[in-house]
């Protein structure tokens, strides 16, 4: 069952990670930082730049979503940096390899356990290193916010560096 395989996922969650107080606990609506260090590039030019990586960051966020949504855990792979690092409960994976091995159960089945979407995003002055945040849902509810780093790699894409997870308040395990 769906449910019984995402519980200890939410009781690890909530037991290791802390809560936030509620789906809100951070800037609402995919929201950013538009400003910007950069010494050569005008204001409105550095805003701009600033602004279309927050577009390239909220697309990949997405786009990374959708490969739960689809069972599709080949594509999932493709947004892992090399240096990625995931956080769950106590538990630490480094690289893609230790990642996807942790992850590939969650593909497993014709339907999702869960699913997320971004309603913040950062980007650095630099264009080159975001946050991503959000809810995370189970069957509708919210269960938990995640909070992703990606890094703009070598190839142009962008690509998810460190993730964790964190319960929301009030979610009993």
């Amino acid at each position: 069952m769906v449910h019984s395989k995402l519980m200890p996922l939410a009781a690890v969650l909530y037991l290791t990670t802390g809560c936030v107080s509620g789906p809100h606990a951070r800037a609402p609506a995919a929201t950013a930082n538009t400003r910007s260090q950069t010494g050569t590039l005008s204001p409105e030019t550095a805003n701009a730049a600033t602004a279309a990586a927050v577009k390239q960051v909220i697309a990949s966020e997405q786009a990374f979503a959708k490969t739960m949504a689809n069972r599709d855990f080949k594509a999932f792979i493709t947004f892992l940096s090399p240096d990625a690092v995931f956080f769950s409960g106590s538990t630490v994976k480094h690289g893609p390899a230790e990642v996807a091995a942790q992850w590939q159960p969650y593909f497993e089945g014709r339907k999702a356990p869960f699913s997320w979407a971004p309603d913040h995003v950062e980007v650095l002055a630099t264009g080159k290193l975001a946050l991503s945040t959000g809810p995370v849902y189970e069957e509708g509810k919210v269960v938990g916010r995640f909070n992703s780093i990606w890094r703009l790699e070598a190839d142009n894409s962008w690509r998810v560096v460190f993730d964790k997870g964190e319960a929301v308040c009030g979610i009993k395990p």
